[in-house]
């Protein structure tokens, strides 16, 4: 698949806190950012199911993104709803060049 690479502004990749999520508008979208192990993710900042602010939710024990509204968890590297429920989070292809941090659109 082709993707045109946007430049997230504001942040290098190295200022990133673990396990904290940030949220940044990249093109026309409002993606959420999660460094996990040394390893960024990004996903929409927003839940499939009722659009709650994931960045607004936490991680839970095994590393999960858990929406604050209604408690949906979702793995941050494919989006997998592990809730049961039939809702999948959007992911988003990611580069670091010298330290900034690309997204795939």
């Amino acid at each position: 698949m082709l993707y045109t690479w946007h430049l997230v502004e504001g942040i290098l990749f190295s200022a990133m806190e673990e396990n904290k999520m940030h949220d940044f508008l990249v093109g026309d979208k409002q993606v959420a950012l999660l460094k996990k192990n040394n390893t960024l993710h990004a996903f929409a900042a927003t839940c499939p199911h009722a659009g709650a602010r994931l960045c607004d939710g936490w991680l839970d024990a095994q590393g999960r993104i858990v929406c604050p509204l209604h408690k949906y968890r979702f793995d941050p590297a494919n989006g997998r709803n592990t809730s049961g429920e039939g809702y999948k989070l959007k992911t988003y292809p990611v580069e670091i060049r010298e330290d900034y941090i690309y997204i795939g659109l």
